[in-house]
């Protein structure tokens, strides 16, 4: 992966709301949720939610199928194991299994 796809897909989830809503995707695995439950669960308007999912579907973060008149939202994992690796991919001279960063559980860091 190239810095520049990798600064596309960081830029997808650098807001509040889409980091949110891919976090609860990430939690409801491969089941995926359907829009309107993420926006209630959010408490994101419906129009105001369908910009951010376009903007992860276009960084290739998510993908949506459709089931009945529903679109539910999945989080694509390749991509997003492909994305997390490449943040870790030069820790510690290449070798992240010895770097502690990666084993360890982070401190919460307030801004």
């Amino acid at each position: 992966m190239d810095d520049r796809i990798a600064a596309g897909r960081f830029a997808a989830l650098a807001h509040p709301t889409r980091l949110s809503v891919f976090r609860r995707l990430m939690q409801a695995g491969p089941d995926g949720l359907a829009a309107g439950v993420l926006a209630e669960a959010l408490d994101v308007a419906p129009n105001n939610l369908s910009a951010h999912l376009n903007t992860m579907s276009q960084a290739g973060l998510i993908e949506a199928r459709r089931e009945g008149r529903s679109r539910i939202y999945v989080v694509r994992m390749e991509t997003t194991a492909a994305t997390v690796g490449f943040l870790i991919e030069d820790c510690c001279q290449g070798h992240p299994d010895i770097c502690d960063v990666v084993t360890r559980q982070p401190e919460p860091v307030g801004i």
